[in-house]
């Protein structure tokens, strides 16, 4: 694996109080209006500031025209948005930054509300677009009435945020606290990482009505409704495992375990419906379903912390305190209890010969040892592998 490249970092003085940062890809056409428009704050309320265009491969000349506005250029060659902005973020020299799509759908000239913020202590100050105003054609119906409310409702729910509009390209933040986020997605779902950083990291967030104009550019926006949409939303399942994974499977293995406690001692009636050993066996499935999904829950929480994609969790330190032993021996023990089931199976088969048994009674006995072994065979591994996450190692780059 190639170590992942490193943007230089401008050093940071106490001069610059505000850093504009606008991401740019081929923006000729209105990038020289929203670098005036930031100019024109900076000078009008008297802030220490500069604007930056980090640049990601434009070919229309858009370097120039930002650099005859009087923006400083940022080339960073890694593409994708949220390469983009990061890039422009590291190289910023201000306190603060406010973030800005450059095809004139915010006005960088009222950037008042979101400095004020900052200034009060807030790590990350959104625009919210739903509660300023949005003007006729500049959003799409699909992702006014569908996309954005829909994947900020799930990005509340799943982090606590307090942010009504998680996609608002439009957004401050104190520097040393984008750095300490650990922002590392390249792509659009940029947007909700930063948001869902700072909920996971305990920041001080707040958020401010947001115009949003119709773009003033000629040609299609980057953005793709469906590929985009997804990756957001693939983006929030993946950093919460828990509501994708742990509690499903949590749910599923619970249900399933009563009900096959409630078949074990024989057929039952509910509702003029006869349950039996067909339905047991569907139990003792979704009790292996269920904690194979909340495994990887685990799984997948451990790896994020490892990694550094996560805050360190309640959930992971208690992985990490749980010693691999420990899991292996539960692993063991259920195994060795689905062995002795087994036996006790066939002892009963050679007491008739090895004939004909009962299907009911033997099925009863049959299906509690076999989920046993693979449920004991499944933690012991499950608890191997864990351990293997855990496992201290030197990055790639270090060992080369």
């Amino acid at each position: 694996m190639q170590p992942e490249k490193k943007y230089s970092t401008a050093p940071q003085t106490d001069e610059v109080e505000l850093s504009i940062v606008m991401p740019c890809l081929n923006e000729a056409e209105t990038l020289t209006v929203c670098v005036n428009k930031a100019t024109a704050f900076l000078r009008t309320h008297h802030v220490k500031g500069e604007v930056i265009v980090a640049d990601n491969g434009s070919t229309d000349g858009s370097q120039r025209l930002a650099t005859e506005a009087g923006a400083r250029v940022v080339n960073v060659s890694r593409r994708g948005y949220g390469s983009a902005i990061l890039g422009g973020i590291q190289a910023a020299q201000g306190k603060f930054v406010v973030i800005g799509d450059a095809d004139d759908s915010y006005d960088f000239s009222r950037l008042e509300l979101f400095l004020e913020k900052l200034r009060t202590g807030h790590d990350l100050v959104m625009g919210n677009r739903f509660r300023g105003g949005i003007s006729p054609g500049a959003m799409p119906f699909l992702h006014r009435y569908l996309g954005n409310p829909v994947l900020t409702w799930i990005g509340r729910i799943f982090f606590k945020s307090p942010c009504g509009d998680f996609h608002c390209g439009l957004r401050g933040l104190k520097r040393e606290s984008a750095l300490r986020m650990g922002l590392r997605t390249t792509g659009m779902e940029f947007a909700s990482e930063m948001v869902v950083k700072a909920s996971l990291l305990k920041m001080r967030t707040g958020e401010v009505p947001t115009i949003l104009s119709r773009d003033g550019r000629s040609r299609p926006p980057h953005l793709r409704t469906w590929r985009d949409g997804w990756r957001h939303l693939r983006f929030l399942l993946l950093y919460s495992p828990r509501w994708l994974f742990l509690y499903p499977g949590v749910i599923l293995a619970s249900v399933s375990a009563l009900v096959m406690v409630w078949l074990l001692p024989g057929p039952q009636h509910l509702g003029g419906v006869h349950f039996d050993v067909h339905t047991l066996l569907y139990a003792a499935g979704g009790i292996l379903v269920g904690m194979q999904v909340a495994s990887l829950a685990l799984f997948g929480e451990m790896f994020a912390v490892t990694e550094g994609l996560l805050p360190m969790t309640r959930l992971a330190s208690w992985l990490r305190e749980t010693k691999l032993e420990k899991g292996m021996v539960l692993g063991l023990l259920i195994l060795l209890a689905g062995i002795g089931g087994s036996l006790s199976t066939i002892f009963s088969w050679r007491a008739v010969a090895f004939g004909t048994l009962p299907d009911s009674s033997v099925l009863r006995a049959v299906i509690p040892s076999v989920l046993c072994l693979a449920l004991g065979c499944q933690i012991l591994s499950s608890s191997f592998f864990l351990g293997l996450i855990q496992l201290g190692r030197l990055p790639a780059s270090a060992s080369e």
